[in-house]
């Protein structure tokens, strides 16, 4: 079930989204099973990410992942695939991310809730 958002939220995710590139949960699934190498992240808060997370996935969230993401990633044109529960927060971060000097960041629309709905595996904990 989709969540209700505020409208001045979706004002901002709807601007971020004309500057970023998407991808879906088919296409990140594919990508996982090939063994295509990118890094997989979580923006979610760290109890969403201790709950359940996509295989594979580190866990940088909202809140913090500009002010980390240097330190963790500090190749600009690393490719970074990033996922919140249903890709407003991803699309949000990607955005500035990519004001940041990342050049190869790819939010994937739909969120964890999409994988979810298409029973794809997670990893718990």
């Amino acid at each position: 079930m989709a969540h209700q958002h505020p409208p001045r939220f979706l004002k901002i995710v709807d601007d971020a989204k004309t500057r970023i590139h998407e991808t879906t949960v088919d296409a990140v699934k594919a990508r996982l099973d090939r063994g295509d190498k990118f890094l997989l992240i979580d923006v979610r808060e760290e109890s969403e990410f201790a709950k359940d997370h996509l295989p594979g996935a580190i866990h940088l969230g909202k809140g913090v992942i500009e002010r980390d993401i240097e330190a963790r990633v500090p190749e600009l044109n690393a490719e970074l695939v990033l996922y919140c529960g249903g890709g407003f927060r991803s699309a949000l971060a990607a955005d500035n991310l990519q004001k940041m000097g990342y050049t190869n960041v790819i939010s994937m629309d739909g969120g964890i809730r999409g994988w979810r709905e298409k029973n794809y595996p997670l990893t718990k904990g």
